[in-house]
């Protein structure tokens, strides 16, 4: 079957129609043409039997007037070296018939077809040969064809007419597919529940569903950011205490506030990442991202090499979440080991960020623990470079969802470390 909805109905549709028509034509050459054909022959046999026997009993000139009579015309002729060779057209069908019924008749030499209006006879009578010839509407049916070709343009056009219907049937369940699709990129594109009643009732279900989803990630980015920046309040407070402490007391103490700090950041930029900061998708090239990126963290002169193999073409992104997600992937890279590589490949349907590294990277059974907010793996990975608060790799996760894509961490086989392959939706225009 067909992959898509419209093209199954069509098959469902057309199958019936197609098979119909063949059995009907079948039984119409078979049982009506075929036996109209036989009857015809057999009359016009008889008649070229009674031919046949005045010629045999010497009555030659009877014979030939008896044909004119019967709306004949025979002629004798000498040797004729297309005896025993019938010739009729391939679309012939009735012809087959006529052939077979004249050869019952032991005179019968040859029959000749391939004359749309005449039907020419070569007999073997009294050691002489004859050529009788008569119209070819007295042997089968005239247009046999005229049936079969009106049932054919009727269907065509009939069936024309039931695609048309179809296709506005369909029309609402491909709008709420692509509803559907374009919410799952991060996408509300108007929709209105149309259709048949069930169709109506799965739109009215989506519209509802979509609703309650956009309150909930609302209330949820309002809850976590309004505890965020509850907590800046005794945070300052204790910033304001611990001065007042002496300079050995208060260093380990300004140095647990200050992670707290970014632990509070990092929560922010976490709720708003899931918020998707209601930016809109814009046509941007690859390249402009790599570029922006290669200068960035050239002039922080970081190990950061990008390959240039990138196709032409833009596709929509949204350029502030693309970069968050890059620069938090390209961090973590550089965190925990020497240095990145970033390439990308392009195909029909996604644009794949693939960032390597050098680093210890991530066993497979804790990979996808690294995807989880605030999971912060084994301390041990790095000690010197600080710790995060676990909320890079989850942020880029979820981007890449909210593109209609996926992150996915395996190991790097060319530099031993993590390979980080960031793909999103290769769209060129919105829905």
């Amino acid at each position: 079957m067909p992959k898509r909805l419209y093209w199954r109905a069509a098959f469902i549709l057309l199958f019936p129609v197609i098979f119909l028509q063949l059995i009907v034509s079948v039984v119409i050459i078979k049982r009506h043409f075929e036996g109209v054909t036989e009857q015809m022959t057999g009359t016009v046999a008889s008649q070229i039997k009674l031919i046949a026997s005045t010629v045999e009993a010497a009555e030659i000139d009877a014979a030939i007037g008896l044909s004119e009579a019967l709306d004949m015309k025979l002629l004798a002729i000498e040797s004729d070296s297309s005896i025993g060779l019938n010739s009729k057209r391939f679309y012939d069908v009735s012809g087959i018939v006529v052939i077979r019924e004249l050869y019952k008749l032991k005179w019968v030499q040859n029959v000749d077809l391939l004359d749309d209006d005449y039907v020419t006879v070569t007999l073997r009578l009294a050691d002489t040969i004859f050529q009788l010839q008569f119209d070819r509407a007295r042997v089968s049916a005239s247009n046999p064809h005229q049936l079969i070709v009106n049932m054919v343009v009727f269907g065509a056009f009939f069936s024309l007419i039931a695609f048309m219907y179809l296709r506005n049937q369909l029309r609402p369940i491909t709008r709420l597919a692509a509803a559907a699709e374009a919410f799952c990129r991060g996408q509300t594109v108007p929709y209105t529940a149309s259709g048949a009643i069930e169709v109506k009732a799965a739109g009215n279900a989506f519209l509802e569903m979509r609703n309650r989803i956009e309150r909930h990630i609302e209330q949820r980015t309002m809850i976590l950011s309004g505890v965020s920046h509850d907590l800046r309040t005794p945070l300052t407070r204790l910033k304001l205490g611990i001065s007042l402490l002496d300079s050995d007391d208060k260093e380990p103490l300004e140095r647990d506030l200050e992670e707290m700090g970014l632990m509070l950041d990092e929560f922010l930029t976490f709720a708003k990442a899931q918020d998707n900061e209601k930016s809109n998708f814009e046509l941007l090239t690859v390249s402009s991202i790599l570029d922006s990126l290669r200068t960035d963290y050239q002039r922080s002169n970081a190990k950061l090499h990008v390959a240039n193999n990138i196709a032409a073409g833009s596709y929509l992104m949204r350029p502030s979440l693309i970069r968050r997600a890059l620069d938090n992937i390209i961090g973590n890279a550089l965190r925990y080991g020497t240095l990145a590589n970033l390439k990308v490949t392009v195909d029909n349907e996604h644009i794949n960020f693939i960032v390597e590294d050098d680093g210890p990277g991530i066993p497979a059974e804790m990979r996808p623990e690294a995807l989880k907010p605030f999971s912060r793996l084994d301390p041990a990975r790095n000690q010197d470079k600080g710790m995060g608060v676990g909320l890079g790799l989850p942020i880029a996760s979820d981007i890449a969802q909210a593109h209609g894509g996926s992150l996915t961490l395996l190991k790097s086989d060319k530099y031993g470390g993590l390979r980080a392959e960031f793909k999103i939706a290769a769209k060129k225009q919105l829905t």
